[in-house]
């Protein structure tokens, strides 16, 4: 039988480690994709008389 060459993990291991982001950084993202865009619409609905009383 043949010797399996074994694979060295410390280098698959330094490989994968990403700098993660921080808490503070993923606030920052969901504030502004998650809140940010109902807020624009907001103002564009009140920019168009969305919230305006119908005067009849």
């Amino acid at each position: 039988m043949a010797k399996k060459s074994k694979k060295k993990f410390s280098q698959s291991l330094e490989s994968n480690k990403r700098t993660e982001p921080s808490k503070n950084s993923a606030k920052i993202v969901l504030f502004v994709f998650g809140v940010g865009p109902i807020i624009g619409i907001i103002i564009f609905l009140a920019s168009k008389g969305f919230f305006n009383s119908p005067s009849a």
